[in-house]
């Protein structure tokens, strides 16, 4: 078997390549750097679309995560769905996904994800993924309005020891329809970030599948940023499937759910205002799905915590 990661930035590659041939289709524009880089726009200066935000999630995830959007008549109001399955989770949402990688530069901030983390493998997190990669080129995604700057470009370079023209950046800022999508794509992501930091064993989680609803972007950033989050804090439902004791299983299904957090009950966009705008000290447990189910694989149970809040979504998605 291929090293795990390898395959993660070769997967993203072509599904970069795909959205520059689309480009006319998904509504987005690519261009070149000044050092050959690539870079797509998906909704900072081009209007985007649904699809491109599946795409770019699809890119995050190493190509090992399935994305679609369906239809939910159980959320009447926000019946547009987002549902993310991945049977190779722990490499598709902790290897990829997951936005760890600081590239802030001056006033430039942005926070990467996409495999070309797993290339660099500067985050604390890969001291307990044990992924390296070999690959040629590499993709990395940013939710920010703006393409990363010489500087960044640079830093990236010199983290994944490729040179310019073997990098693509995807970027769409989080008031885009793309933008929006592969934020709310990321809700088995923070099921298995969540479980990372719970010390869950991630070798035992074995197949995952999460669902959250899809909100309308907004124009203005906290409230578009708080939809986003609501919408998996407050109105998603993720299932893990587990090998290993049954008891731990349990004990997951009720420590994972986002009502755990003291900071729950409230949008998020208030809750980033309480805590003036420090986004680090809202407490990471909050960041979490709704509602959980964990089948322990072995003895056939099924362990089901929290609970889909829809007079929160209300107050928060309009």
């Amino acid at each position: 078997m291929r090293d795990g990661s390898a395959f993660l930035n070769d997967n993203a590659q072509r599904i970069a390549d795909g959205m520059v041939r689309d480009a006319d289709r998904l509504r987005v524009a690519v261009s070149t750097g000044s050092s050959g880089e690539r870079f797509i726009d998906a909704g900072a200066k081009v209007t985007g679309s649904i699809e491109a935000g599946l795409r770019i999630a699809e890119a995050t995830m190493g190509g090992l995560g399935s994305i679609s959007a369906v239809i939910d008549r159980t959320l009447e109001t926000w019946p547009f769905t987002l549902e993310v399955r991945s049977s190779q989770p722990v490499l598709a949402c902790l290897a990829s996904q997951y936005a760890g990688w600081n590239l802030s530069n001056g006033d430039y901030f942005a926070m990467g994800s996409g495999p070309a983390r797993a290339l660099a493998r500067v985050e604390p997190l890969f001291s307990t993924l044990a992924y390296r990669d070999t690959a040629s080129s590499a993709v990395l995604v940013l939710e920010t309005p703006k393409p990363p700057p010489p500087a960044v470009v640079e830093k990236v370079t010199k983290a994944t020891g490729l040179p310019a023209d073997k990098l693509t950046f995807l970027y769409a800022p989080t008031q885009s329809l793309a933008g929006t999508v592969q934020i709310v794509s990321r809700v088995l992501e923070v099921a298995m970030h969540k479980a990372n930091d719970l010390k869950f064993p991630l070798e035992n989680i074995l197949d995952g599948i999460g669902a959250a609803p899809l909100p309308a972007p907004h124009p203005d950033f906290l409230t578009a940023m708080g939809r986003t989050n609501d919408a998996i804090i407050y109105g998603s439902v993720v299932q893990l499937f587990v090998k290993g004791p049954a008891a731990q299983a349990k004990e997951l299904a009720q420590k994972l759910p986002s009502h755990t957090s003291r900071d729950h009950g409230q949008p998020f966009a208030e809750i980033f205002k309480k805590f003036k705008g420090d986004f680090y000290a809202i407490d990471p447990l909050l960041f979490s799905p709704a509602e959980v189910i964990v089948m322990a694989l072995e003895t056939g149970e099924t362990f089901r915590a929290g609970r889909r809040d829809l007079k929160m979504l209300e107050r928060s998605l309009g």
